[in-house]
């Protein structure tokens, strides 16, 4: 589709919701606060290059916040990306539509204090600092959009489409790489988890190469830490193995209707 030059993504599903951020509370910036301060000090030595640049890019900081219209302007000089505001988790052909249009999806709001070490759903606290920092990485953000370019040409196939979040939970949500010989973390469930992150580099999960035929037979678990991460060498890598995953996903759906 070739689209017009002021052309963009609408459905009439997006509520014209936005980021209030007056409506924070002290709570909120506390809970902030105590999350961003306790993973921060984690990093240094644990995160991949690309995010530890991209969180001073986006500018986050722990006493305030991440301001959306701020982050926004900052991806805008970057990569090109913007935040939009979802009420939580989304339909699937939503979701995968708004990023094949350079748009992260992010809810607004915090988790309580009683609520710090787990949440079910995702808040804005997992979906903003260790999702964000990463939207100012070209390869990482090319290779986001067009994996939910082939998600759509699949979206009526749930176990297509099962095999694809197969991919986007071991890359996007729990994935390493190497960077001068050490394993760092790129993946967003373990950034915004101080015990993950610990785990993920330690000695008792598998450390395995990157291969799209075998994430794609790999189940992965919700409820606990994985007992396996996968490895990029590079985030051009992922880029690259678009072609191998859209392959290796189409014989598997081929496979599945026999």
């Amino acid at each position: 589709m070739n689209k017009p030059k002021d052309w963009v993504f609408s459905d009439p599903r997006l509520k014209a919701m936005r980021q209030d951020y007056a409506a924070y509370t002290e709570e909120d910036f506390k809970v902030w606060r105590i999350l961003f301060e306790r993973q921060i000090v984690n990093l240094p030595k644990a995160a991949s290059k690309a995010y530890l640049d991209g969180i001073k890019t986006i500018n986050f900081t722990a006493d305030r916040i991440a301001d959306f219209e701020d982050v926004n302007k900052r991806l805008a000089k970057s990569t090109g990306w913007a935040i939009q505001v979802v009420p939580g988790l989304i339909d699937d052909d939503l979701f995968f539509g708004l990023m094949n249009n350079k748009r992260f999806c992010s809810s607004t709001w915090l988790r309580k204090m009683e609520q710090l070490d787990y949440l079910e759903e995702p808040d804005m606290f997992h979906d903003a600092f260790a999702h964000m920092p990463m939207l100012t990485n070209q390869h990482y953000v090319d290779f986001l959009e067009n994996l939910s370019g082939i998600a759509l040409k699949h979206i009526d196939d749930k176990w297509a489409i099962e095999l694809l979040s197969r991919i986007y939970w071991f890359t996007i949500e729990f994935g390493l790489i190497r960077e001068e010989g050490e394993l760092r973390i790129y993946g967003a469930g373990i950034l915004s988890s101080a015990g993950e992150t610990k785990f993920s580099l330690s000695d008792s999960p598998a450390h395995l190469p990157y291969d799209v035929r075998r994430i794609m037979n790999t189940p992965y678990w919700k409820d606990k830490f994985q007992d396996k991460y996968f490895v990029i060498d590079s985030y051009e890598q992922l880029y690259r193995s678009l072609p191998e995953i859209e392959e290796v996903l189409e014989e598997m759906v081929a496979e599945a209707a026999k």
